[in-house]
């Protein structure tokens, strides 16, 4: 069945105290428990996200069901991973209340995001490979989960997530910033990264100590032929000691100054440059020569 015109129900404040009453639940900051109850939020994030009917959307953390309810006004599928299994197995009972006609189209996958393998999500989902990551991450382990689902699942084709506003931020920076570090780079290796727009803590419950912000994803084929891990083992090492020169910071990845010098010359990179001077790209020419000099 194609998704409704009129769109779902969605959940506002009331109806989120309504549900976690009914389940006896309390908000764990362990699980990054905080929960979208603005329906104008909900709607801008869908909206962001560019879906299309054909779309099989793969949610991260759907909590009480408010992002859940808006996405499968639009997309074709949603397949929610959620860690806990309280959760995990109220929300078919929430969709059915408010979009019935809309409950085939939902999935569950009652897993730890950080762990789910890709066979495990085709699965859940019907045999279909998710083309869209839309996911209110939780605030503490949201960089290792997206890094983790885009590795993982190479379908991909867009993501919007939200995030701690500061990790948006280091996610969307370009080089040569003070917010550059590892996580963008990382990030760089899968898409094209942006800022989508900011979220006020007021809009959660509970109401964090953080904003939030929206990150678009759009993918890109990786940027080398090198081993992924063996990239990234260089990009932690360099931004390790983001302070020092390259030279310095990569010695001990190397072996010594003078190899790590040898191989950033023979990359076409300043020694003397720091880490967040360099690309995604800088770094994987990096890592070719080193695996040249083995």
């Amino acid at each position: 069945m194609a998704p409704t015109p009129a769109g779902p129900a969605l959940l506002g404040p009331a109806d989120l105290r309504v549900l976690a009453d009914r389940l006896g639940l309390r908000p764990t900051k362990r699980l990054g428990q905080n929960f979208v109850h603005d329906a104008n939020t909900v709607r801008r994030i869908v909206a962001a996200a560019g879906l299309v009917a054909e779309d099989v959307v793969l949610e991260v953390g759907p909590g009480l069901g408010s992002l859940t309810l808006a996405l499968l006004g639009v997309a074709g599928r949603v397949l929610a991973v959620e860690v806990d299994p309280l959760l995990a197995g109220a929300l078919p009972g929430t969709v059915a209340e408010r979009v019935r006609e809309r409950a085939d189209a939902l999935r569950i996958l009652t897993a730890d995001a950080l762990r789910v393998r890709r066979a495990e999500i085709v699965e859940a989902a019907g045999g279909l490979e998710p083309t869209v990551l839309v996911a209110n991450l939780p605030y503490n382990v949201g960089v290792p989960v997206l890094l983790h689902l885009l590795a993982e699942l190479p379908g991909l084709r867009r993501g919007l997530v939200m995030v701690q506003a500061e990790v948006a931020d280091r996610l969307a920076a370009p080089p040569g910033t003070r917010c550059y570090g590892a996580p963008g780079v990382k990030a760089a290796w899968f898409a094209e990264v942006r800022r989508a727009g900011g979220v006020p803590r007021a809009v959660f419950w509970p109401v964090p100590n953080v904003d939030s912000g929206l990150v678009a994803l759009t993918s890109r084929p990786a940027p080398s032929t090198v081993p992924r891990e063996q990239v990234f083992a260089l990009v932690d090492a360099a931004f390790a000691q983001r302070r020092k020169t390259l030279r310095a910071a990569l010695a001990g990845w190397a072996g010594s100054p003078a190899t790590a010098e040898r191989m950033l010359r023979a990359a076409g990179v300043d020694p003397s440059a720091r880490a967040e001077r360099l690309t995604i790209s800088d770094f994987a020419r990096v890592a070719r020569e080193w695996r040249c000099d083995l």
